[in-house]
């Protein structure tokens, strides 16, 4: 089937993709310990962006979730360059929040750095996966690739984020371990998530018209035509 254009359901979710990116970054600045278990706060939420980047691709093609991927990039830089202005700003003679402000919104340009790499090589590998198994599946089972193409581009996301910002900080023992964590937290979160990932993307098929097998795309992930 041919793709659809730029539907109110697909702009919703777009917007969606976009906000759980954006508090993710700015939630993964707090360590959590769970159960003894270390990862960052953002785990909280942004799983639910991969879960979201499976519809995308898996109903709307992987050109249409490129272009979700690029523009969450685009605005997530958008908030980052806003909160160093706010940050540098003077602030009231009478305020005392600058030194909260700094330890927690004011990233430095390491976490930042490591946290857009991760962000577009995790996103693009899961909807690559996603895209290609699919086709392998002829479109069945549904579960296998929603959940392997979150074990591949979870892998790189968490692998690529903790190197690029605690490489040399953390010790490597604790390094690896919240690595590890984060990324099976990540997979449970999306195995938890698969009744609901189903009832999704039956509903967005159903009223879209929709199925759309990527097996004429480029996947060049720089490209913004489709």
């Amino acid at each position: 089937m041919q793709q659809s254009g730029y539907s109110p359901r697909l702009l919703a979710i777009a917007g969606l993709f976009v906000t759980c990116l954006i508090i993710s970054n700015i939630t993964a600045v707090k360590l959590i310990s769970v159960h003894g278990f270390v990862m960052t706060a953002a785990n909280v939420l942004f799983p639910i962006s991969y879960i979201i980047g499976d519809v995308l691709t898996e109903v709307y093609g992987y050109a249409k979730a490129r272009r979700v991927i690029w523009l969450g990039f685009g605005c997530n830089l958008v908030a980052v360059l806003a909160i160093y202005v706010a940050g540098i700003l003077p602030g009231a003679d009478f305020w005392q929040g600058q030194g909260a402000w700094d330890e927690i919104l004011g990233a430095a340009p390491r976490i930042l750095l490591a946290s857009f790499c991760a962000y577009l090589v995790g996103e693009f590998l899961n909807s690559y996966v996603l895209a290609k198994m699919k086709i392998a599946t002829n479109g069945k089972y549904l579960w296998t690739r929603t959940i392997g193409s979150t074990v591949v581009g979870q892998l790189a996301d968490t692998g690529i984020f903790m190197t690029l910002a605690f490489g040399g900080i953390l010790p490597l023992g604790v390094m690896m371990n919240a690595a590890g964590t984060e990324w099976v937290s990540k997979v449970g979160y999306e195995i938890l998530a698969t009744p609901f990932t189903y009832l999704v993307v039956a509903w967005l098929k159903r009223v879209e018209g929709i199925d759309f097998y990527d097996r004429n795309t480029r996947f060049n992930p720089v490209l913004l035509t489709d």
